[in-house]
């Protein structure tokens, strides 16, 4: 009986995970094999190099931010609420969020990074877009509703401000409710 090999999803998985806490420049073969409590040499039976790790962490992280979201939030009929989903599945949880703020901080650095990295934000503003159009007829404001809840949902993780006696999320769901033009209810991700 031969001893089992490590999933490939599983040298993926701890790759994201890896960047998230510490950035890519962690993310190193021997780095991962350690954490997986393996030796190094299963790693290229899938992968020809860090290089491509990288690509298919991408790959990975690509499929499940968008693919998967829009296949999730095509279930909801109400377009508001697909648009707060859709943060939901990307932009709350800790570990979508953290994988999404490290890759956007790789693409800074790295142009084929920021390429993917904008045909995601294209994706996710193209939802916004869809969705804010049917509430709103205006081509300037559903431009500019989609912008302010990308940036109120990003841009909500790297505010350090007092909301003057209101707590964050009162004001991400007042914020979320003037975007999406209705009552004040479940906050826009990032609360």
């Amino acid at each position: 009986m031969g001893v089992a090999r490590t999933p490939r999803e599983a040298w993926i998985e701890q790759g994201l995970q890896t960047l998230a806490a510490r950035g890519v420049d962690a993310v190193r073969i021997e780095v991962l094999a350690k954490a997986l409590g393996v030796t190094k040499g299963g790693f290229y039976g899938y992968f020809a190099d860090r290089d491509a790790l990288l690509e298919a962490m991408l790959d990975a992280w690509e499929r499940e931010s968008v693919d998967e979201v829009l296949d999730r939030v095509a279930q909801e009929d109400d377009p508001r609420d697909r648009v707060v989903l859709a943060g939901q599945l990307t932009l709350s949880g800790e570990r979508l969020l953290a994988i999404d703020l490290a890759i956007r901080d790789w693409a800074r650095r790295d142009e084929s990074v920021a390429a993917r990295m904008r045909r995601v934000d294209d994706q996710r503003m193209g939802l916004l877009r869809e969705m804010i159009g049917t509430f709103c007829s205006d081509p300037d404001e559903i431009e500019a509703r989609s912008l302010l809840a990308f940036c109120l949902a990003i841009g909500n993780q790297f505010l350090a401000a007092d909301h003057n006696g209101r707590t964050r999320h009162e004001v991400l769901a007042r914020a979320s409710a003037i975007v999406l033009d209705r009552p004040p209810g479940p906050a826009l991700p990032g609360s």
